[in-house]
């Protein structure tokens, strides 16, 4: 009990500092992958990331980069006690001997099985979080679900679980959110270890310095989105979806529609600030959580 304790103590501080660098870049992502497909001869809401940020700021100020934060702020300890404790037991799992180093693909099934762990939670969190942030995107649209305006992120459960099918609602978009975490946090661990492991010059990472976790934790990042991105855009629309009036059955439905409306280009939607925020937000996370979990011993 005592390294699960560690992990969630480490997990969350971790977590928070992610939160913190890299919230403003989500949202203006998130903005970018839910705005509405302008209709022929009319010009997008946002011409691109640049525009996105200078509207939010004019019409909401600098707290509109944040809107959507406090509810995976409410829910960090959980998320990230849950990903590094889960992360945690399986490599305690898969280590041949305590003390052992783990191989590279050894922490890629220790991600993986991570990120089967936080879908399960992911999926409310990001609902909510989407819905706040994509209101202002949506507003002019002439959908029936900017009707519904949203106070918080209390509200937006409330709303959704009176008139959205109760629990269930709060968990739609859950096939893209594990199609995301799974393979994302496989690829972010083991990419994280062999980078950690090529600054060592070897299996034993304990002796690097935090310059080389930053690195590390940077690519592992950038790692995740390369690997998952689309997947993130189809959960991002579904999850905004009118309930009443859907534009999308579900996640094959919604991957058809964008490629044949938008192109490959519409499944990477808002690219940049998420490749932007991945870096100086997981090397910030996993700097933290070393750093953490070092001094805990």
């Amino acid at each position: 009990m005592g390294d699960v304790a560690k992990d969630l103590t480490a997990g969350t501080i971790g977590g928070a500092a992610q939160l913190i660098c890299g919230h403003p870049f989500d949202t203006i992502k998130v903005k970018l992958q839910s705005q509405p497909t302008p209709l022929p001869g009319q010009v997008p809401k946002y011409a691109g990331a640049i525009d996105a940020v200078k509207q939010t700021i004019a019409a909401e100020g600098p707290r509109g980069l944040y809107k959507g934060m406090g509810a995976p702020l409410a829910t960090v300890a959980a998320f990230n006690a849950v990903l590094f404790s889960v992360r945690g037991q399986l490599e305690a799992l898969l280590r041949s001997e305590p003390g052992v180093p783990l191989t590279v693909n050894q922490q890629i099934v220790c991600g993986a099985g991570a990120g089967v762990a936080v879908s399960v939670l992911a999926c409310p969190t990001e609902l909510i979080k989407c819905r706040l942030q994509a209101q202002s995107a949506l507003a002019g649209s002439g959908a029936a679900a900017v009707a519904v305006k949203y106070g918080g992120p209390m509200d937006v459960a409330r709303h959704v679980l009176r008139s959205e099918g109760g629990v269930k609602g709060l968990f739609k978009g859950l096939v893209p959110t594990m199609a995301r975490e799974i393979p994302g946090n496989a690829a972010m661990f083991g990419v994280y270890e062999a980078t950690k492991q090529l600054l060592a010059g070897g299996r034993d990472t304990s002796g690097l310095g935090r310059g080389s976790l930053v690195v590390a934790g940077g690519m592992a990042g950038a790692s995740f989105w390369l690997m998952v991105y689309p997947t993130d855009v189809i959960k991002s629309v579904i999850q905004v979806d009118d309930y009443k009036n859907p534009k999308f059955s579900g996640t094959i439905d919604a991957f058809r529609k964008i490629r044949s409306t938008e192109g490959i280009k519409g499944l990477y939607k808002g690219f940049g600030p998420a490749m932007a925020r991945s870096v100086p937000a997981n090397a910030a996370c996993f700097l933290a959580y070393e750093m953490t979990r070092s001094a805990l011993g």
